[in-house]
């Protein structure tokens, strides 16, 4: 049966609570990481009992650590599949802040060094769905091996690019130890999900867990629209990137090419960014996010392949050049700020058309947007004055 969590119930201050040894604690300690979050409170016991469960979060609340924690606990030999190499490369990050044995397996790079890194049995498989299917048929993975299989950003993996292969290994496990235990989780979860789910993990009780909203899109990020027509957006978003001076400012667009146009046009007026689409090289790919992520890089444009999972600390901004036609790429764009507790803002730049279509997805998403314009290097709000009084006083 599912489970609603709307309750209020007492929430663990501490892992120990949650039943994880000091083993585990003090490393977390180590990376200043002492509380749970809500979602973690909810999930850890859950899974730590062997349940299977799918369970809906919203971005920034700390969904890894709520199903690695419990695999760690229980040093379960699991294998967790990820949509995007970033987040694959992510959960490993996190697994080894743990002490956890980790391997990435992922498409676009070696399959023969990856079997090789098979023979040193990590104990979490971490990787792509087709990589790992493409492994198991080759002989080179055991399933019978494994008793947890992670879905991390669920839906995703579950879309009609993803699905197959997903199943296929859900399935495949499931074939061989039908005692394994199945972890899914995401920001926003469908009844297909659930369904879909069911039938790979056949005769086996999946609970879902609906978590309480922790209202990050409303109350942690602050909305901003500039309206600029398409072709000053660029130099609009030069301005504004001057203006607020972000630490760490995330330029999502739609299009592809429009990755490549945004940097060029941003380097030539001397600003430091990098740029990152699906067709971007793996190696640097990789380069330019870890530059990021350290803060040697401020500046980092993406298309939509980035606004999922990519959990990287301190954006401080998000700006987006245009509206995604997805709602929840929208949730999923503005969701890489004000994460772990933080606040960020999401400004989006828009034509005439896209601030009409902004006004109605805040209403929809019960957001507040402050409209903003660019005035001697600042970004303020527009002071609009009364029209006669400003005759009036003009006359007088």
């Amino acid at each position: 049966m599912d489970k609603n969590i709307s309750e209020k119930i007492e929430m663990a201050d501490n892992f120990e609570k949650l039943g994880i040894d000091a083993e585990f604690t003090e490393k977390l300690a180590s990376a200043q990481i002492t509380k749970p979050t809500p979602v973690q409170n909810q999930a850890i016991p859950e899974i730590l009992i062997g349940k299977s469960t799918l369970f809906q979060s919203e971005t920034g609340t700390g969904k890894t650590l709520a199903y690695l924690l419990p695999a760690a606990q229980k040093k379960a030999k699991t294998i967790i599949l990820a949509p995007t190499i970033e987040l694959a490369s992510q959960i490993k990050t996190q697994a080894q802040i743990l002490g956890i044995k980790a391997g990435l397996f992922v498409g676009g790079a070696p399959i023969k060094r990856q079997i090789e890194n098979l023979k040193e049995k990590p104990q979490i498989v971490i990787g792509g769905p087709a990589r790992i299917l493409e492994l198991y048929h080759l002989k080179k993975l055991k399933l019978n091996e494994f008793q947890m299989i992670i879905l991390d950003e669920v839906d995703r993996l579950l879309s009609p690019e993803l699905r197959d292969e997903t199943v296929a290994v859900v399935e495949s496990l499931n074939s061989v130890n039908k005692d394994s235990q199945l972890v899914a989780c995401s920001a926003t979860i469908s009844k297909s999900t659930e369904k879909i789910l069911s039938g790979a993990k056949a005769g086996a009780k999946i609970e879902t867990l609906f978590l309480p909203k922790e209202d990050v899109l409303r109350k942690r990020i602050s909305h901003i629209a500039v309206f600029a027509e398409k072709r000053e957006k660029i130099d609009t978003l030069r301005k504004i990137l001057a203006a607020e001076k972000p630490e760490k400012a995330l330029v999502f667009t739609s299009k592809i090419d429009q990755v490549a146009n945004i940097v060029v046009k941003l380097k030539y007026k001397n600003v430091e960014v990098e740029g990152l689409h699906a067709k971007t090289d793996k190696v640097q790919r990789k380069s330019i996010i870890d530059k990021f992520r350290s803060g040697k890089l401020k500046v980092l444009v993406t298309s939509d392949l980035a606004s999922r999972g990519l959990d990287i600390p301190g954006i401080t901004h998000i700006i987006q050049m245009d509206l995604p036609s997805n709602d929840d790429f929208f949730i999923h764009r503005a969701g890489r700020t004000a994460r772990a507790g933080k606040t960020g803002t999401n400004i989006v730049i828009g034509d005439e058309y896209e601030m009409r279509k902004f006004a109605a997805l805040e209403k929809k998403l019960e957001i507040f947007v402050t409209p903003k314009m660019l005035y001697k290097g600042k970004l303020v709000v527009p002071q609009i004055e009364d029209e006669e009084e400003r005759i009036e006083a003009k006359e007088e």
